[in-house]
Parts: C-alpha cells; structure tokens; sequence
C-alpha cells in the first residue's frame, strides 16, 4: 500500500520533523511503501477558480509543481496532511494543494472514494487552534469520500495535536503528551490500513 505525507509547512522544522518520524514508523511494515512531499521550495499557486478544470473534466489550467503531486495522490492508499497551525489554521501552502485538488475531483467525483487520511497539526502554543485545523483536513476528506481517522478517544480524538514551543523539532520533542498524540494516530491508522485495505 502507497502512504503519502504531504508537509505543508513552508520551512524545515517540527511539522517536517513530526511526518518523517511517522512515515518512517509505517515504513516498518512490509505492506508499506512511504512517499515524503513537502511544500518548502515548490511554486504552487492558489486555486484561481476558473473553471477551466470543470469544463474540461480534470484539466488545470495551472502548471506548476502541483502536477507531481496529483500523480502521488492518485496513487495513494493512505493520506497524511500535516501543518503548522497558521492564526489558528492549516497554512496556506497546504490550502492551495487541497483547492487545487478540485481538477482531480472533476476529472472523477470517486478520485478519492476509500483511501485513508489522518492529520498531524503543530502550534508554537498549546492551544494555538490544532482541532481547528485538523477539522479543515478532516472537512476535505470527508468532501471527498476519504476516510478520516484519528488516534481514537482519551488522547487523541481528532488526530496529532503537538505543540512545539516555537523550537522546532526540538521543542516539539519535549512535548511528551503530544508525540503520544502521534503514535496513537499513526498506530490507529496502521491497524486500519492493514486490516480494511490489504
């Protein structure tokens, strides 16, 4: 099974760090092939809503580094979409990958009917608006026929909360109780794959 990580943090840092620690978890599994994207030094334009790809059933009208990513999303099983909380938001770079994933849906309403998606958000603080964001992802997959998972109750209801105390990979290392977040999200989505999706 084809699991894509898509970072949509525009720097190196703790959202980078936190999804190549999760792809590397599932990597541990035979079942698994990972695929690392991030966002940092690609051109991807916002969605300009033009209508160009409901006219022409899935074509955009856009060409820019997006294309690489359609082709990794049409392949994929699995989805994780990460980002770092942005005024209590998913950034804006991880906004404009999943708005432009409007030509894919128009070139097939069921493009994305039964893969897998989970959320890994990360907050210079503790409440910095993480279910906020998760529930923007989660409201895509569930637009689009994707089955969101979370980590399951008492931890992580919704998906990886972390906090990184604006230190970057290392801050967020310290949080303890947000890297449990993250286990109980990718062991929840592990056992789903392998069990539904094998």
């Amino acid at each position: 099974m084809k699991i894509i990580g898509i970072c949509g943090s525009p720097r190196e840092g703790a959202t980078e760090f936190l999804l190549k620690r999760a792809l590397s978890d599932l990597e541990k599994e035979e079942s698994f092939e990972t695929q690392f994207i991030t966002v940092k030094d690609k051109n991807i334009s916002p969605c300009i809503h033009c209508n160009d790809c409901v006219e022409s059933k899935g074509k955009c009208s856009i060409s820019d580094d997006m294309d690489k990513i359609y082709e990794a999303l049409r392949q994929a099983d699995g989805i994780i979409m990460a980002s770092p909380i942005h005024f209590g938001s998913i950034s804006a770079q991880l906004k404009a990958v999943i708005d432009r994933c409007q030509a894919m849906i128009m070139e097939d309403l069921d493009i994305f009917k039964n893969k897998v998606g989970i959320s890994i958000v990360v907050g210079g603080d503790r409440s910095g608006g993480q279910e906020l964001a998760i529930q923007q992802i989660n409201t895509f997959y569930l637009l689009n026929k994707i089955i969101p998972l979370s980590g399951g109750s008492f931890g992580a209801n919704l998906g990886a909360c972390l906090w990184s105390q604006d230190g970057g990979a290392e801050g967020v290392m310290e949080d303890e109780y947000g890297l449990k977040t993250l286990d109980m999200t990718i062991n929840n989505f592990k056992e789903f794959l392998l069990e539904f999706k094998s």
